[in-house]
């Protein structure tokens, strides 16, 4: 008899963690953390900045500003990964390093990390920290009219649960608010780390998964989205990003997928580094640049 299946075809916890847990691989499963740590401290020591401003009622919901030079700026609001359970908006302030060359206003958002709270109440968070963003950038140089927004890994998959947001009915903005979208190695259907190593810190069950699900309640959007993932991870993450772009494309809407040429699944975000990058260059034509 068969073994029953807890995901797809897999059978075992083993099977999920190999796919979707990165650091197994690595041979120095620190070093990703210490990157970033790193440009994120050169970044704030280079750029303008002002950081821990409170988009929203808990201690957790800060955010930090990196201005562009000149007033009336484009804006990227960046959501940052840690599955849930880790990292801070300090550990990605490395972002802003290619964008304000490029006249480009980043916003990196903090929140709240399971499991002292849950993925519902974190999507929430988010969803706040962009409307602050909407309606206050343009005290710090921003223009609302050019906001982007992105994220990396579970900042991917709270960039999509944006995406999906009823902005006009729920918050009183316009119903597409958001000039671009860009989706770097995310999960888009996140039943299978319910069974995962994972699930002792993000404690989902039926019915998280079902509303922090995006792959399956996109709405028909105008915003234009890249969806990618980096050419070395795993086969789970190229699937979940064919899974969620071809559901954006059934709801009539724009979108590209590639995957990243050489990229893992820590450093596809590199690129935000240098102003010549795909990544940094892609936002700098949707937002006008």
């Amino acid at each position: 008899m068969p073994m029953p299946t807890l995901y797809r075809n897999f059978e075992t916890q083993a099977q999920i963690d190999a796919q979707y847990n990165p650091a197994i691989k690595l041979a120095d499963p620190t070093e990703p953390a210490r990157h970033y740590a790193e440009q994120s401290a050169r970044a704030r020591a280079q750029l303008a900045c002002t950081l821990d401003l409170p988009y929203g009622p808990t201690l957790a919901e800060t955010l930090d500003i990196f201005p562009a030079d000149k007033p009336h700026a484009p804006v990227f609001v960046f959501l940052h990964g840690g599955y849930w359970r880790a990292l801070s908006s300090k550990d990605f302030s490395c972002i802003a390093l290619g964008l304000q060359p490029l006249g480009i206003t980043t916003v990196v958002v903090h929140y709240a990390l399971c499991p002292h709270v849950t993925v519902d109440e974190i999507t929430r968070q988010v969803r706040a920290a962009v409307v602050w963003t909407c309606k206050n950038i343009g005290a710090y140089g921003g223009d609302p009219s050019r906001i982007a927004l992105g994220g990396h890994s579970a900042g991917a998959h709270l960039t999509a649960m944006c995406l999906q947001t009823p902005w006009a009915a729920a918050y009183g903005l316009p119903q597409d608010p958001i000039a671009a979208a860009l989706l770097v190695s995310g999960i888009y259907d996140i039943a299978p780390l319910r069974y995962s190593y994972l699930q002792p810190m993000i404690q989902l069950d039926d019915g998280i998964i079902s509303r922090n699900s995006p792959a399956f309640a996109v709405r028909r959007c105008s915003t234009p989205v890249w969806t990618n993932w980096g050419s070395e991870e795993t086969p789970e993450f190229e699937r979940q990003a064919h899974l969620f772009h071809n559901a954006w494309l059934a709801a009539g809407n724009h979108g590209e997928i590639s995957a990243l040429p050489g990229a893992n699944h820590y450093i596809g975000i590199h690129g935000f580094e240098q102003p010549t990058s795909h990544l940094c260059q892609w936002l700098a034509t949707k937002l006008g640049v």
